[in-house]
């Protein structure tokens, strides 16, 4: 993500930061092939990104020639980032070292129908007890990234007509955060966010992936090219609110929380079966999981879903498919991979991963970490820092 009022050098701070955060190149002699500069421009380059406090060095090994070689990385220690990942029942908030290590996590139940003003007021002094509790404190927060259950308008930075989230139409989460915290506050939608986070850290080989929530809504996040894939209004990947009635259920078509009629939630989502067993939330239905009745109505929610995907893998053809979610349990799983290998074209599948994610409920904080990182190592703002 780069300011246009910024200009930026192919061969700048910037671009070499790049290439060390990439992996790229993380030595001085990598660096001078990779770019064609000379020693004293590649040495003047990450001085000043040292001196930024960007670069650290972090170990020195001996080559073949006998000559010391520094190993550079992206400094864990450059400052504090604050994550929220805000789901339909609740959130999760975290603070993070620069590179992204977990310093703490708290976790709290909260309908996102409470509204802005409610959730997110009760981030913020979680966000600021979190920043009291670290070493550096307040005055090392470099940025905020938070996740929400909702389409994102990335050029007016708010929420826009999101289908269950009464209230939050146009509300400005960055202006709400501006007077405690004048550090960048970047949002996404919050199943982006989770695709993010496991194509950075957890396969960041795979150039195409998507991931999809099982909640109390479904919702998918799409990786394309190594990039998210978020539409020309942020509402790719809402797979939930697809057409696609169960027709088994032999039912009148089932009236959706967006309004709608015969969405896929509308059968087959955590709030959908809440609704069935009358329970109050997901995490109190799967406490029954193992009974008969809803162990079968969770494997058929599978075979649901499972239609579903297929069509997103048939279009989008993704090396993996990352599934996670507090809908999710095993039974589900196996229903949901056996209808994808059968409703999906054979090249599709042909090398086709569908499995959990490594990171688990933590998965859209780490995406936070990519999404703010990214915005402050983007070469033009690097350029524009180290420059000054």
């Amino acid at each position: 993500m780069q300011s246009d009022s910024l200009s930026i050098s192919s061969t700048g701070a910037g671009a070499i930061l790049s290439l060390v955060r990439s992996g790229q190149a993380t030595t001085r002699a990598a660096l001078m092939a990779v770019t064609g500069l000379s020693r004293s421009t590649i040495g003047q380059r990450l001085d000043r990104l040292i001196q930024a406090g960007y670069l650290q060095v972090i170990s020195t090994t001996i080559s073949t020639g006998g000559r010391p070689v520094e190993a550079l990385q992206v400094n864990p220690d450059y400052g504090l980032l604050l994550l929220a990942a805000v789901g339909a029942s609740g959130f999760r908030v975290a603070v993070t070292d620069f590179c992204g290590r977990m310093l703490e996590v708290h976790s709290e139940t909260c309908a996102i129908t409470a509204g802005p003003d409610v959730i997110l007021s009760r981030i913020r002094t979680l966000f600021l007890q979190l920043l009291q509790r670290t070493p550096q404190g307040k005055s090392a927060l470099r940025g905020i990234g938070i996740g929400l259950p909702g389409p994102i308008d990335f050029v007016h930075k708010a929420i826009v007509q999101p289908p269950i989230m009464q209230g939050w139409d146009n509300f400005s989460v960055p202006g709400f955060f501006a007077a405690d915290f004048p550090v960048p506050v970047l949002m996404d939608n919050d199943v982006n966010l989770m695709a993010l986070g496991e194509h950075r850290f957890s396969y960041p080989a795979e150039q195409d992936l998507l991931y999809l929530k099982l909640g109390t809504g479904i919702g998918s996040g799409i990786v394309m090219s190594g990039k998210i894939q978020r539409g020309a209004l942020g509402a790719a990947g809402d797979l939930g609110h697809w057409f696609l009635p169960d027709w088994r259920s032999q039912q009148p078509l089932r009236t959706c929380r967006c309004g709608k009629q015969g969405c896929l939630e509308a059968y087959s989502s955590g709030w959908a079966l809440c609704d069935e067993w009358q329970v109050e939330s997901v995490r109190m239905l799967m406490l029954q999981a193992e009974q008969p009745a809803l162990r079968q109505r969770l494997q058929a929610a599978g075979v649901h879903q499972g239609e579903a995907l297929a069509m997103a893998i048939n279009l989008l053809n993704p090396a993996r498919v990352i599934v996670g979610g507090e809908l999710l349990n095993e039974p589900l799983l196996a229903s949901l991979r056996e209808t994808v290998y059968l409703r999906s074209g054979a090249l599709s599948t042909r090398t086709l991963h569908i499995d959990q994610g490594p990171l688990g409920e933590n998965a859209g904080l780490y995406g936070g970490v990519a999404l703010v990182t990214d915005y402050l190592l983007s070469p033009a703002l690097v350029d524009a820092i180290c420059l000054r």
